[in-house]
């Protein structure tokens, strides 16, 4: 099978399965999760469809920090365990599944006069225990270094615009960071294409049991039933609309974006403490696209689940506000190019707050034998996916090959010695792989599609032919907004609407 999705592939699976028999896996929801769950299957060797009401990453997986963390920060909590947990799949993603997604991303910590000596002495414990459990999860420190502590020089160098007042150095620890985390969702779901898997996105589960799902597709208006010897609900903060015995208490969480001329030439994901906490920080992030992500928030949700979150004014002040007490000269609201908020799906066990939740996953099997997979995050999503697909094997009694995904590579994944060859960009190379030279014959016959889409950017419109040709882009917004970032920034994405229609029309036409 291809690893190619696109209109014309998303038709005929889609009609073939009014005439198909029984599938073994069908997967609810195109996040991470579901993503990593349909790959899971396809690779021992289940049939598997995945049902997407919108697109792959519409939800809380591409407003992430952009972070593949080591769960330093549940160490502080003694969860110990998720802490582990998060460590190993942080290697298992920067060694094996995608190294050309993810990279190496010091951590500053700068020690001001608003950071006691006696919190800097616990947040250095604390990268130490970080560094112990990059070793027993068994990534080298060669891929992610040991934590020290730096000078005043090494902190001004990493970021320019930090308060050097009352400066005393700095602390540095290292992390991965996702290149994207929607280009992660999908490079999962074509890999499981690959394998054999149907992703159809714009497909929404009206009814759902641990038997099957009435499936509606969101472009024609028709439905079809869809028999399966197991279903698996991985709707995240929607998923309670297929179990409704389950109580979920999202919360949100909040990101400013700047450009990076905002804080110089950053060169380290900036760490600030929240104060009155030990475990909370506000991040400002360096990302490849020349932007910085400052967040993150962690605010309940109640009432009606909103497709696309907003930021609350109270959360861009509080993120402003601690951001800045590091800063040498204040950021205003005049200086935020755009906001961007997801909900995590947590499982309510009755905290103060979200932010005392457990971020442990759970999987719940329903008497029909409906599996749903909540909480848990990006990290993690593979750990979550092989569990929810075992519990579902364990409820029907039913057999497959064992779990391949701890060692499989994602489309486009390889060494990065072999990275190094690939004629391409560099920046293409590092949100496509192996593949970036297939983006750039994308303008074999017009050299114009390797020109930005818009000013500032570096997106190209061979990216986004790419997107409709083989990375299933139905739309404008699938292009903008999720297999490219350019929607992050308003007035960004106003300039690239024509260059994202025109993909679309060309590549219908071709």
């Amino acid at each position: 099978m291809t690893a190619s999705l696109n209109a014309n592939r998303r038709s005929r699976e889609l009609d073939a399965l009014s005439a198909d028999g029984p599938v073994d896996v069908l997967v609810i929801g195109g996040g991470v999760t579901g993503a990593g769950v349909a790959l899971d299957a396809a690779s021992r060797g289940l049939s598997v469809v995945l049902a997407e009401k919108h697109d792959l990453a519409f939800g809380t997986s591409r407003w992430s920090s952009k972070l593949v963390h080591g769960g330093l920060r549940y160490l502080a909590s003694g969860a110990v365990g998720i802490a582990h947990e998060s460590a190993v799949e942080r290697g298992i993603l920067i060694d094996r599944t995608a190294p050309h997604l993810v990279r190496p991303l010091p951590q500053l910590v700068p020690l001001l006069p608003v950071v006691s000596r006696s919190q800097a002495a616990l947040t250095r414990s604390g990268f130490l225990a970080g560094d112990a459990l990059r070793a027993t999860a068994g990534t080298s420190r060669h891929t992610l270094p040991r934590s020290r502590r730096i000078t005043r020089a090494e902190v001004r160098r990493l970021a320019p615009t930090v308060r050097v007042d009352g400066l005393r150095g700095g602390l540095l620890a290292w992390d991965g960071q996702l290149q994207d985390d929607a280009r992660l969702v999908v490079a999962l779901a074509r890999t499981a294409a690959a394998h054999g898997a149907r992703i159809l996105t714009r497909c929404a589960a009206t009814e759902a049991t641990g038997h099957g799902a009435v499936l509606r597709d969101e472009l024609s208006g028709t439905t079809v039933d869809v028999d399966a010897r197991m279903v698996i609900n991985a709707a995240g903060v929607w998923a309670g609309q297929f179990a409704p015995g389950m109580t979920l208490r999202p919360s949100r969480g909040s990101h400013l974006v700047f450009a990076a001329e905002s804080f110089g030439a950053l060169g380290a994901g900036l760490t600030v403490p929240v104060p009155g906490s030990v475990s909370r920080f506000v991040f400002a992030l360096p990302s490849p696209e020349g932007r910085v992500y400052v967040g993150l928030t962690d605010e309940d949700v109640s009432g009606e689940i909103p497709d696309v979150p907003q930021a609350a004014p109270a959360e861009i002040d509080f993120l402003l506000e601690v951001i800045n007490s590091a800063l040498a000269e204040s950021l205003t609201r005049a200086d935020i190019l755009g906001t961007y908020s997801g909900l995590r799906p947590l499982l309510d066990t009755g905290g103060a707050s979200t932010a005392d939740i457990s971020r442990k996953h759970a999987v719940i099997t329903a008497p029909d034998g409906l599996v749903t997979i909540v909480g848990g995050k990006l990290t993690t999503y593979r750990r979550m996916a092989q569990d929810a697909l075992d519990a579902a094997l364990a409820a029907r009694a039913a057999e497959a090959a064992p779990c391949r995904t701890a060692r499989l590579p994602l489309v486009g994944a390889a060494a990065p010695a072999e990275l190094s060859t690939v004629a391409a960009p560099r920046h293409l190379v590092r949100r496509y792989g192996t593949e970036a030279a297939a983006v750039v014959a994308e303008a074999n016959r017009d050299p114009a599609l390797l020109r930005p889409v818009a000013d500032g950017v570096d997106t190209v419109g061979a990216e986004l032919r790419f997107a409709v040709r083989h990375e299933g882009a139905l739309d404008v917004a699938d292009l903008l907004d999720r297999r490219t970032r350019v929607g992050l920034s308003p007035a960004d994405r106003e300039q690239a609407v024509p260059s994202a229609e025109r993909a679309l029309s060309d590549t219908r036409e071709s």
